[in-house]
C-alpha cells in the first residue's frame, strides 16, 4: 500500500521571522529541511522577501509557516507545544540549549517522575517546546 501524505499539519505564523525559525528548526533535527517557500514579492501584500508560505520537514514531519502581514493581538502560547521524544540524554540536552537560547525557560531540565529527563521550553520566536527522554533511554 503507499503511503498517504501528511493529512494534518502544524502551521506557525510569524510576524516577520518565520524564516529565521525555520532556519533554526531544520538545523537541530536529522532528517529535516525546506520543502517548499515562497516569499512575498516587492508588490506585497507583506513586507518583500518575508515568508509568505513554507513548507519545511523536521525529523520527518512536515510543518508549515508564514509571515502574517496582518498585525494580531495573539501569538504562540504553551497551550499547545510540540512534544519530542529524543533518543539520547546528549540530544535532548542539545535541543534544550539551542531553543532555550534568548526563549524563556517553563520546567528547566529534571526529573519530574514521569521520564528520565524533561524540559519544557518557549523558543525566542515563542513556540512551546516539550523535550523528552522516555523511561529506558
Amino acid at each position: 500500500m503507499a503511503s498517504m501524505p501528511q493529512k494534518i499539519t502544524t502551521f506557525l505564523m510569524f510576524e516577520g521571522r518565520a524564516e529565521e525559525a525555520l532556519t533554526l528548526y531544520t538545523s537541530l533535527f536529522e532528517d529535516s529541511g525546506v520543502v517548499d517557500i515562497t516569499r512575498y514579492g516587492a508588490d506585497g501584500p507583506g513586507e518583500a522577501g518575508t515568508v509568505q508560505h513554507a513548507t519545511f520537514s523536521l525529523a520527518g514531519q512536515r510543518f508549515m509557516c508564514i509571515d502574517s502581514y496582518v498585525k494580531h493581538e495573539f501569538g504562540f502560547t504553551p497551550a499547545v507545544s510540540l512534544f519530542v521524544n529524543c533518543d539520547t540524554e546528549a540530544e535532548l540536552d542539545r535541543l534544550y540549549a539551542a531553543l532555550a537560547d534568548q526563549g524563556t525557560e517553563l520546567m528547566p531540565l529534571g526529573s519530574y517522575g514521569f521520564s528520565t529527563k524533561f524540559g519544557w521550553v518557549n523558543d525566542r520566536f515563542g513556540v512551546s517546546w516539550q523535550l523528552n527522554l522516555p523511561e529506558g533511554q
